[in-house]
């Protein structure tokens, strides 16, 4: 159904097709590079040249893949930042280049993988796009071609329906190109887990399987890929010369016999249908030669389908294996069935059954031996998986243990002297007679604020000594502003406040309220006697924050930690996705002004 498109779809649009033809223009750039490059250091190899040449052309693959992983987060998809090994100091860490496989990888997706691709993708984005635009122009051009028959107004009218609906089918056409080329590239640039984030007109990529780390390595399918190459560039014409079958039906299904392993990688169900389905148009393709070559299995049918057995025997559950192999076993004795007796007898008839024999025992040994491989990497996997909890278990029994300790200094130190200074405070009316009214006031606003930092300390201490997360803890939030103010106030500081009540997350709320806290401090410390302004308010999406101070009336001496606070303020509302700024006023005096996103903070 072609829909008129929206603001939001031609967004869409531009963003799809930022993604698909700058991908070409860097892929033909990166095989004019590294294919030279790769030659060179090949041939040059045995006189140690080409080993010197090596690093360089890896290097220069991964600046390529950097490219691409930059051009793929722009579009929308988050990529696990892929692990390099080392580098290390002089030429001997630059050779360990080479040693390096996530390396390889990048200079086989860059210089092999990405071309076609590549090369799909933005043909038809441009074929597509032209095809419109030369039906929505034929009235204009179609007058100056040879024949005369373009003057025919319904050859314009066809011509202009044609335009207008592959015009209207550009978007959704650009965008399924954008997601093939995700993908297709997402698995073998990043090797992990990934996600598309939500955003207007973007629809989730379905990340790789994580049954295992064999299935979603992308050596695993680069080499299964390969090998479905191979085999679809010699079975095409072997299957046409051979079996006196029509050059484009052999190519349907001898690429037919090269997806399914492919499809087996990651959809086993997919695989074995299009192997079965693949093998039987083979059957009925190479008929009428039965007599004369190997059949009902052609040796490249035979090779594609172990392949196949393969990929899901060791990939996936036993199942899935036993059940293509007993396809195939089936599809042999139909055939063996269905033909006429007629016309095999004697030796033709023991070929038949003898390939049916070789298919069967070769499929089987080749089933045995990918289910032995599977239990061997399950293994190998269960015991790398106990050593990494092991390990897991170890930095957290560590990190609790530093945690308890700093939480016995912060209580043995830092609790117990707040604590001295609430009692002293709360009990000065008592053993300072003769206090007017104003000295017992500040001395009761002295133990308030300090039994307010003790509570919040203890509230710490437990986190510390706890496996809980902050976030379980009671911590204030924007609410507490204007107790925070009041307190502040207490000290003798001018402070006028306006603070909009609004509903906010509580990592907002408490990001705000750290923001609030060290300005005010800072303005106490700093500008003794200046009149402070604290100003909160919710818009645009985003919590804005304000303090400001007067400029102070005396200097003040530095004291030692001064701009820690702020850092770590910065740190607070950076990680939200927000901004600070601090810096002294034209007025002479210092402002704190923080932009806090309410909503998600990640980039539409």
């Amino acid at each position: 159904m072609l829909l008129i498109p929206d603001r939001r779809s031609l967004g869409r649009l531009r963003r799809d097709l930022a993604l698909v033809l700058p991908g070409l223009l860097l892929t033909l750039l990166a095989v004019l590079v590294l294919w030279p490059l790769a030659a060179i250091s090949a041939a040059l190899a045995v006189v140690w040249v080409g080993v010197l040449l090596f690093p360089l052309t890896l290097a220069l693959a991964s600046l390529f893949a950097q490219a691409d992983r930059a051009r793929l987060r722009r579009w929308g998809l988050e990529i696990t930042a892929p692990r390099y090994r080392a580098r290390g100091l002089g030429a001997a860490g630059t050779l360990r280049l080479v040693t390096d496989p996530r390396r390889w990888l990048d200079l086989a997706f860059e210089a092999l993988i990405a071309l076609p691709v590549r090369m799909l993708t933005a043909g038809t984005a441009l074929v597509w796009a032209g095809g419109a635009a030369a039906g929505l122009t034929f009235w204009s051009w179609g007058r100056l071609l040879p024949v005369g028959g373009a003057a025919v107004p319904g050859q314009w009218a066809l011509a202009l329906v044609v335009g207008l609906a592959l015009a209207l089918s550009l978007p959704a056409m650009v965008h399924a190109l954008a997601l093939l080329d995700a993908v297709v590239s997402a698995p073998l640039l990043g090797g992990a887990a990934t996600r598309v984030r939500p955003g207007p007109g973007t629809r989730p990529v379905p990340p790789p399987s994580a049954d295992g780390p064999l299935r979603d390595s992308a050596w695993t399918r680069m080499t299964v890929a390969f090998l479905a190459f191979v085999l679809v560039v010699v079975a095409w014409p072997v299957t046409a010369a051979v079996y006196a079958v029509d050059p484009a039906l052999a190519m349907v299904v001898t690429i037919a016999h090269g997806v399914a392993p492919l499809l087996a990688v990651r959809w086993p169900w997919a695989g074995l249908s299009l192997s079965v389905v693949a093998a039987l148009a083979t059957m009925f393709a190479t008929l009428p030669q039965q007599a004369v070559a190997p059949w009902p299995w052609p040796v490249t049918a035979l090779l594609a389908h172990c392949l196949t057995l393969a990929v899901l025997a060791v990939l996936h559950r036993w199942f899935w294996a036993v059940s293509t192999w007993s396809a195939g076993a089936v599809l042999t004795l139909g055939a063996l069935l269905v033909i006429d007796p007629a016309v095999l007898s004697g030796p033709a008839l023991r070929a038949v059954m003898t390939n049916g024999v070789v298919l069967v025992a070769i499929s089987g040994t080749v089933v045995l031996l990918g289910l032995t491989v599977r239990q061997w990497v399950l293994l190998s996997g269960r015991v790398e998986q106990a050593q990494t909890l092991s390990a897991e278990e170890m930095r957290r029994r560590y990190e609790l243990e530093e945690r308890g300790r700093i939480a016995r200094e912060l209580h043995d130190v830092v609790a117990h002297s707040m604590s001295v200074i609430t009692v002293q405070a709360g009990t000065a009316k008592f053993r300072l007679p003769g206090l007017d009214a104003r000295a017992e006031q500040e001395f009761e606003d002295i133990a308030a604020s300090s039994r307010q930092a003790l509570g919040e300390m203890r509230s710490l201490l437990s986190t510390l000594r706890t496996d809980d997360s902050l976030e379980q803890a009671s911590l204030p939030g924007l609410a507490d502003v204007e107790e925070l103010v009041a307190s502040s106030r207490a000290s003798g500081a001018s402070i006028s406040a306006r603070i909009d009540p609004a509903e906010v997350p509580p990592t907002v709320g408490l990001t705000a309220y750290r923001v609030v806290q060290e300005a005010l401090s800072n303005a106490l410390r700093h500008a003794r006697g200046a009149a402070i302004d604290v100003r909160v308010s919710a818009a645009d999406g985003a919590l804005h924050v304000a303090v400001t101070n007067d400029a102070a009336g005396t200097v003040q001496e530095p004291i030692p930690g001064s701009g820690l606070g702020l850092a770590g303020s910065r740190e607070r509302v950076t990680a939200l996705g927000g901004i600070v700024e601090a810096g002294p006023t034209a007025e002479g005096g210092f402002a704190v002004v923080a932009r806090i996103p309410i909503a998600d903070p990640l980039p539409r």
